[in-house]
């Protein structure tokens, strides 16, 4: 720590524990009073009480500790309901999570193919980017949040000192051989700066740029000097060479250059097949910063499944997991290289991606799953993520689209097509026969010979899988069709913009395309959204979707026609006198006269525009929603009058219900403390006295989605067998 910790007495209790809240944004360890606490658990570790909702405060001052500088890793976590426990005792938790120095616990300074930490240097025969930065610190703390009282927390600080297993200093100022002969004239480079110089150089900002920001970062540590930004500025250059150096291909064949890549990068692989006569190849990526970013978004949340990218370029098609993170973005957090898509590979690699998630995290847990493939395998889903899941229309209203305006020149005929095209959507959930309304577009369009000819061949052979996978799984709102879409896009920007289009047959191509400038990419959108270190990548990352674009028009820009209902115009932000215009308002398959929209995508005029046209009495309700009434109607299922089918179905509404209710309400609270304070008090029995314990959720007893039931955690009466010597007679 910067500081001496002061330590005061051992306690047995925590109960004895005073609450301290220092003032201040963040406040470290220097800034509380520690006393030595023993239990069966901990051997005389220190502690401190803090309220619950500082916790973040707390460790963002240990972050920024000038002589360590790091970050903190949730290394294991683990999680308990209330009601859980029959006895409780003063330091048991709800929640517990384990904290560690990011250059620990492993240590890559010690042999290996990877240069020792003490004689750093940048290697130019390794084409890797970033050298590993774990050197075996030591130094790490647990965070209770009490059983007993959930609005405080309780630190263990396990060891305060940021030193290897042989008690020197590893990282930081104050090691003078970390980073070369002269060390403490050498200033500090952290792993957050340096990924923050490697994104800026791979996204192709001016080097005098990304100099000006690599000093500002240093500085934060060891001050101004000329002899600082002189040796900064080499730091700079010398690893945009590297980066301008490097090349995917490790060896001329492919096949070996992968396998080298993975021998090199063993804690960004989660999963790796090999191709041979009886298995296909699969590839799983996961970086640490990915393996961080879908514990804390995907917890409870919605994960989704963007796939098949790449189907007729590449030699492997790629598939995407991506998690929505506090702005609804879509973040890629793992990357599946791979054709096959067999129900064994996909729960080989989905249960691997699992596993490395709960070894972290063991209480981690999706909300659901948004699948845009009808061939995906379900299964897999459901056995593993045990979740329920969403369909994403994203990928079939943008083919039509795309491939309307490519093949019809008429600006009204598309308009038309793309109409009639959506009313076979909502027809689905209605009496007509979809494939009705299907034949009377080829009738009225039959001079539209490019189009008809490549609908029929392409889609009128899969139409009856594609309907039968929206009829029954509900489907993704616009919202989130729009996020994936535009992760499509970005992808697509980075993938296909090469000039070596012959290397689009090679996996260690797309693989460094993947690892270096997507990836620095995302990780620089999200470091600038949330430290608002660079306005203009926050703006630009906070634009990129259409959702987000369409809530900055304002209502006032958006002019109905009443003699067109079905029409409307849209007034634009930078010049008032353009006007565009969006014909078939109030559906997903709206079509706009913008130069996006012509180019097959979901603009924010459309949205917009739907938005408007809610609240107006000849609205049709979206998609997402009518399958979310077929789902509310197939619960019900018209039951016979006074059944036991009735019960069932009324139960499993009222589930839904609450659930619903809770997540709203959790939403709309500064935390889950708030929530369970509301609670009702149930008075029951235990060990012969009275005691008050909250009334446990309806939903817990219940059967999961897996079809598994929670075990009842009421106590029980003992019911032992008195001894017959104990009765008289």
């Amino acid at each position: 720590m910067g500081e001496v910790m002061e330590v005061t007495g051992v306690l047995q209790s925590v109960s004895d524990l005073p609450v301290q809240d220092p003032p201040g944004e963040e406040f470290s360890a220097a800034d509380l009073r520690w006393v030595k606490y023993a239990s069966s658990e901990h051997h005389c570790d220190d502690v401190a009480l803090i309220p619950y909702d500082r916790m973040e405060a707390f460790i963002s001052g240990e972050c920024n500790n000038p002589e360590y500088p790091t970050r903190f890793h949730i290394e294991r976590g683990r999680k308990r309901e209330r009601g859980t426990l029959k006895e409780v005792r003063s330091d048991d938790y709800l929640l517990y999570r384990m904290y560690w120095c990011s250059f620990g616990p492993e240590n890559y300074g010690e042999g290996g193919t990877i240069l020792p930490s003490r004689r750093y240097r940048l290697n130019t025969r390794n084409r890797a980017a970033r050298p590993q930065s774990m050197r075996g610190c030591t130094c790490h703390f647990a965070i209770k949040q009490l059983y007993a009282r959930p609005s405080l927390a309780l630190i263990i600080y396990h060891e305060r000192r940021h030193v290897n297993k042989s008690g020197f200093v590893c990282h930081g100022p104050l090691d003078r051989d970390a980073i070369g002969p002269g060390a403490r004239k050498v200033p500090y480079v952290g792993s957050e700066i340096q990924q923050q110089t490697m994104s800026l150089i791979y996204l192709g900002v001016p080097e005098e740029n990304i100099l000006q920001t690599h000093i500002e970062g240093i500085q934060r540590y060891c001050g101004s000097d000329a002899k600082v930004d002189n040796l900064a500025s080499q730091y700079v250059h010398k690893l945009g060479m590297i980066i301008k150096r490097s090349t995917h291909e490790l060896d001329l064949d492919d096949q070996a250059s992968i396998r080298m890549w993975v021998d090199r990068n063993k804690k960004s692989v989660f999963f790796h097949q090999d191709s041979t006569e009886t298995d296909a190849f699969v590839l799983g990526i996961q970086t640490e910063w990915q393996l961080q970013q879908m514990i804390r978004f995907g917890h409870q949340n919605i994960l989704a499944s963007h796939s098949s990218f790449g189907v007729s370029k590449l030699k492997y098609p790629l598939h995407t997991i991506l998690v929505f993170d506090s702005r609804q973005q879509a973040l890629p957090v793992a990357w599946v290289i791979t054709r096959s898509v067999t129900k064994h590979d996909t729960s080989r690699w989905m249960q691997a991606l699992t596993s490395r998630i709960h070894s972290v995290d063991s209480n981690w847990r999706i909300g659901g799953f948004i699948i845009d493939d009808p061939t995906s395998e379900l299964d897999p889903i459901r056995n593993i993520f045990s979740c329920p899941i969403l369909f994403s229309l994203w990928h079939i209203r943008r083919t039509w689209l795309k491939n309307i305006i490519k093949k019809c020149s008429n600006t009204e005929v598309q308009r038309e097509i793309f109409t009639q095209l959506g009313k076979f959507m909502y027809s689905i959930w209605s009496e007509k026969n979809p494939m009705d309304i299907l034949e009377q577009l080829f009738q009225d369009f039959v001079d539209q010979t490019t189009f008809i000819q490549y609908f029929k061949s392409f889609w009128v052979p899969k139409l009856e899988m594609w309907i039968d996978t929206i009829r029954n799984l509900p489907l993704a709102s616009q919202e989130s069709c729009g996020a994936i879409e535009g992760y499509h896009l970005k992808l697509k920007l980075k993938a296909y913009d090469d000039s070596q289009l012959d290397a689009l047959q090679r996996v260690d191509w797309l693989v460094h395309k993947l690892t270096t400038e997507l990836h620095s990419g995302y990780w620089l959108n999200l470091y600038a959204d949330e430290s608002g270190s660079f306005p203009e990548v926050k703006a630009e990352y906070i634009a990129s979707t259409s959702w987000q674009r369409a809530l900055h028009i304002p209502d006032e820009a958006v002019l109905f026609d009443e003699k067109e209902p079905l029409s409307a115009k849209v007034a634009s932000q930078k010049d008032a006198s353009l006007m565009q215009t969006v014909w078939n308002a109030g559906s997903e398959f709206s079509l706009c006269s913008c130069s996006w929209s012509m180019q097959g995508n979901l603009c924010k005029h459309v949205i917009k525009v739907n938005m408007m046209y809610a609240p107006r009495k000849d609205f049709q309700p979206s998609l997402s929603f009518q399958s979310f009434q077929r789902v509310l109607l197939d619960l019900w299922q018209k039951p016979l009058d006074d059944s036991f089918s009735l019960d069932l179905s009324v139960a499993w509404v009222m589930q839904m219900q609450e659930r619903i209710q809770k997540v709203a309400e959790l939403a709309a609270s500064d935390g889950i403390a708030q929530v369970a304070g509301k609670l009702p008090i149930q008075w029951a029995n235990k060990r012969g006295r009275r005691t008050a314990i909250r009334r446990t959720s309806p939903m817990r007893f219940l059967p999961h989605s897996n079809g598994s039931v929670q075990r009842d955690l009421t106590p029980k009466r003992n019911r032992k067998r008195r001894r017959l010597s104990n009765f008289s007679g």
